[in-house]
């Protein structure tokens, strides 16, 4: 199920960034007093009350400025709001009501979608009078908070997930499979969606960006069913000067989020780049089964085993947190090895589904434990008591010790490559939770 997305919008210099940062209980937007720092579009995903979405943060818009980063920045913001589910529309309740929030309130209530007014920089109980201005607004009830000083934000996330559309369970098959095909632009999505067709379904063309929106198809192939989400390609923003290119961003990550596998094509000839490092990213992040295709081999100069190896042994190098995944060399124009990439997303989904007894887990802890004791930190031992599997799509454990600070990650690499040797969970990430339990509870 794709997650609702909340664009927080406002004039510049409000506390847009602050706010993102806070409800993301993370620092990913740069905080600044000079107007204009954020530029473009940020994305994270956030948890509020279980209710998970995607949050928007965007630059502040300037209605009559002429400057051209201004310009930009107010283009992407209305992106922002076309792409949105919910707003938070930030103003500044130190300042008061300016006609520069009068410009983005007309803006706002053309589009139809609810909006949350969040009257920033109310540090004080004195300080509500100044929010009642804002009603003049017409867009409800405005609820003062202070941002840096996280005041009143659980109201406001209560606002907001209040209006989240209200979605319906999707009707699936238990033993379907689904396909995100993700890539940049014009890496050959389309081409290999036909190739495992067998058909023209989807329109090829070596303009990048042709495929606009999420495109389902359904198909079987040795007796499982499979759907194919072929996505539009995400590209670097610096490179996307069409709104509708960018407004098929967020569906691409609506479209990981539905499925249970991705294809991960790269272009051999480009190469490694950053932008398919971002995009393996989200899919790694979202817990996502992966297969690596790296599309165009038939045009790879200097094909031999060789080359393949030494591909490989960057790929791993560059892409470091896809190490589980297979890699596949692959051509969607010739069809080579193509009969191979619903074979090796039935493995991959197979391994996310595969589940681990509690027993057999305790004794794999016990071997790593004795094989490479656990740290020390300030003469306290980690005791690692035990682990259990909770989930799976992705396979989820947790891990009791005795203080769960003591568990550095170096420590959760080596028993996740133990978990590894031992039961395969290829293609697929393994997460863990670690929780506290006193010795006295054994």
């Amino acid at each position: 199920m794709s997650k609702p997305i909340v664009a927080i919008v406002g004039r510049p210099n409000v506390g847009k960034s602050t706010l993102f940062n806070q409800i993301g209980k993370r620092r990913v937007s740069i905080v600044d007093d000079m107007p204009g720092v954020t530029r473009d579009r940020i994305y994270m995903d956030a948890v509020w009350l279980n209710h998970e979405f995607t949050l928007i943060d965007t630059g502040g818009i300037e209605i009559l400025s002429n400057d051209k980063i201004l310009t930009d920045i107010r283009s992407q913001a209305k992106i922002a709001i076309d792409e949105a589910d919910v707003i938070i529309f930030v103003v500044d309740g130190r300042t008061g009501l300016t006609s520069a929030d009068e410009d983005v309130a007309k803006i706002l209530r053309g589009t139809k979608k609810p909006v949350i007014i969040a009257v920033n920089k109310i540090d004080s109980i004195q300080l509500d009078v100044n929010t009642y201005e804002f009603y003049n607004l017409g867009l409800g009830n405005p609820t003062g908070i202070s941002a840096s000083n996280a005041l009143n934000l659980g109201d406001l996330l209560d606002e907001v997930v209040k209006n989240f559309p209200q979605t319906e369970n999707e009707v699936r098959d238990d033993d379907e499979i689904r396909i995100a095909v993700i890539g940049r632009p014009n890496v050959g999505k389309s081409s290999l969606v036909n190739a495992l067709l067998g058909e023209e379904r989807v329109i090829v063309s070596d303009i990048p960006g042709t495929t606009r929106d999420a495109i389902d198809t359904h198909f079987f192939k040795d007796g499982t069913k499979f759907t194919l989400i072929d996505t539009a390609g995400m590209r670097r923003k610096s490179k996307i000067d069409e709104p509708v290119e960018r407004y098929s961003i967020v569906r691409s990550l609506r479209a990981i989020d539905r499925a249970d596998v991705v294809l991960m094509l790269i272009e051999a000839p480009a190469g490694i780049t950053e932008q398919d490092k971002k995009i393996a990213g989200y899919a790694h992040d979202s817990g996502k089964g992966c297969v690596i295709v790296v599309n165009k081999w038939d045009i790879f100069p200097d094909k031999h085993d060789r080359s393949t190896n030494r591909f490989t042994d960057r790929l791993r190098d560059e892409i470091g947190f896809l190490q589980y995944a297979p890699v596949l060399y692959a051509s969607a124009l010739t069809g080579q090895r193509v009969n191979r990439v619903t074979e090796l997303v039935k493995f991959v989904a197979e391994q996310q589904s595969m589940r681990i007894q509690t027993s057999v887990l305790n004794e794999l802890i016990r071997d790593a434990v004795a094989v490479n004791p656990p740290p020390t930190k300030k003469g306290k031992q980690l005791k690692i008591f035990f682990m259990t599997q909770a989930d799976i799509r992705p396979p989820r454990f947790v891990i009791f010790a005795n203080n769960p600070e003591l568990l550095h990650f170096s420590y959760l690499r080596f028993i996740e490559n133990r978990l590894r040797e031992s039961y395969g969970f290829e293609g697929t990430p393994l997460k863990f939770v670690v929780r506290k339990r006193n010795e006295e509870d054994e």
